[in-house]
């Protein structure tokens, strides 16, 4: 717990134990700490940069909160006390047990998560839970959706989470919270669902907004940390909608290769179950780096309707099979025909036939791309990806709950019984 101005090693301290990629402490700023290694007037006097105050250079707000150093913000000392005993309800274990001990809860396990409220996000129209997953309103699992509607319909409602890192800008794709699966400590993680708008001006060879399912370079380097901090303590579960890393030369400029490789040797090296449920669709590097020969002890699971593929149909339709669907369109007859009146037209009308040519052409290309990616999505379904090990298990919606806390119990009979 940061308190007043930390200058010189005492930061390097507070790094040591927080801020590491390996790390597990937590650090905790409220709003008059600062973490400076060298002060205003040190360096104002020796001419480095400085900002306007200590808070310019090292406070929560405008530093270590955005950057993702600072994981909790507390308004005072004796709230950020408070905040620290809620993460020991999710953390401390008992010399000699397994893991952190349970929690009484009046929630009943088999609780459905369809009628949970979802929260409205833009460009979609769900009221319940159960919206996310219906055949009828979302059936291609395509529609955005708020992933923390999906986390608190699958965790306690008498217990109230507590998410880490909230303000670490340019992660928002990736949700960490601390919470409780009947009565179980976890830490859960979720995949955003929706667009985000990005909070700094996007450069020119980087997206514009936060994509859905997505991972970005500070999103992977979040989620990579929420795993290595919660080793060897308590179980991680994780509810995913990905459709794989972002490819943008901003975001290879600013690691995402290294930080999306941190994901899989976090999976490698976690002590504990990994629970990772596929709500949605779960395709690209996320199968490389949340593979089930990675640890033996990740159970991976999937809601009934779920899409699981290396690539998803519409980029496979547009890149793999991009011949076929060229084929496709050129045997259509509405473009033959077109083609031949081109080829016997006076010439005053070849070129309004031309025109009328490429037009027809670019919307039966679009139509055969839709239909080549609905062939290739029903044959690398869910029940394919069960079918070769991918997936161990696919679940109705309504069981979602119940599930997990089956999962965890197996996850944690696994474990030594000592520490």
């Amino acid at each position: 717990v940061v308190t007043g101005i930390n200058a010189g090693a005492q930061p390097y301290w507070n790094a040591e134990a927080t801020m590491l990629m390996h790390t597990r402490g937590i650090l905790i700023m409220t709003p008059v700490s600062a973490m400076v290694l060298t002060g205003k007037e040190a360096l104002d006097f020796s001419g480095g940069v400085s900002a306007e105050d200590n808070f310019g250079i090292g406070g929560f707000d405008r530093i270590m909160g955005p950057n993702g150093q600072g994981q909790y913000w507390a308004p005072t000392l004796g709230a950020a006390c408070e905040l620290l005993y809620r993460h020991y309800e999710h953390t401390y274990v008992v010399p000699g047990e397994r893991c952190p001990r349970r929690a009484d809860t009046t929630d009943p396990v088999d609780r459905d998560v369809c009628e949970a409220p979802h929260t409205p996000v833009p460009g979609s129209d769900f009221t319940r839970v159960g919206d996310v997953f219906s055949p009828e309103r979302n059936p291609e699992r395509k529609k955005p959706f708020d992933m923390r509607s999906v986390m608190r319909a699958v965790t306690d409602f008498d217990r109230e989470p507590l998410e880490r890192w909230k303000r670490w800008e340019d992660a928002e794709t990736v949700i960490v919270w601390d919470a409780h699966v009947g009565g179980i400590p976890v830490c859960l993680l979720g995949i955003e669902s929706h667009t985000v708008r990005r909070r700094t001006l996007a450069p020119a060879g980087g997206p514009s907004a936060w994509t859905a399912g997505t991972l970005f370079p500070q999103s992977s380097r979040k989620a990579a940390r929420a795993l290595n901090a919660a080793s060897g303590n308590r179980p991680v579960v994780v509810l995913a909608n990905l459709s794989g890393f972002d490819g943008s030369p901003e975001s290879m400029r600013e690691w995402q290769l290294e930080y999306g490789a941190e994901i899989g040797r976090a999976v490698t090296n976690f002590r504990g179950p990994i629970v990772f449920c596929v709500v949605s669709r779960y395709h690209g590097g996320a199968f490389v780096v949340f593979s089930k020969p990675l640890n033996e002890q990740m159970e991976i699971a999937a809601v009934e309707g779920s899409y699981a593929s290396v690539i998803g149909g519409t980029p496979a339709a547009a890149v793999v099979f991009a011949r076929e669907v060229r084929k496709r369109t050129q045997g259509d007859p509405r473009v033959a025909e077109l083609r031949a009146q081109v080829e016997g037209a006076a010439e005053g009308q070849v070129g309004a036939l031309r025109a009328e040519l490429e037009r027809v052409r670019q919307e039966v290309h679009a139509e055969n791309i839709g239909q080549v990616a609905q062939e290739f999505d029903a044959i690398h379904s869910i029940e394919r990806a069960r079918h070769v090990g991918s997936v161990d298990r696919i679940i109705v919606p309504a069981d979602l709950r119940p599930y997990i806390r089956d999962a965890l119990e197996r996850g944690m009979a696994r474990q030594p019984s000592t520490r």
